[in-house]
C-alpha cells in the first residue's frame, strides 16, 4: 500500500476542498405566478397546487376540512 512522503499542506488541502465547496449553492426558487409564494423550481406550488398555469394538486383548506 502506497503511503505519502511528505505531509499535505493546509494551503493545498483548502484548494483541493475549494472545488467542491464553491459548488455548493441553495435550491433554485422563484415565485408562484398564481398566487405569489415561494415554491421550489419545476415543483407545484405548495399553497395553491398550481404548476405550469394548472392546478394538479387539490389543496385542503380550513373552510372544507372543518
Amino acid at each position: 500500500m502506497a503511503t505519502p512522503k511528505r505531509k499535505v499542506s493546509h494551503a493545498r488541502t483548502s484548494q483541493r476542498k475549494a472545488h467542491w465547496l464553491g459548488a455548493l449553492k441553495a435550491p433554485e426558487t422563484m415565485a408562484c405566478p398564481h398566487c405569489g409564494e415561494v415554491t421550489l423550481v419545476h415543483h407545484a406550488c405548495p399553497s395553491c397546487g398550481y404548476y405550469r398555469n394548472r392546478q394538479v394538486v387539490k389543496i385542503k383548506t380550513d373552510e372544507a376540512a372543518g
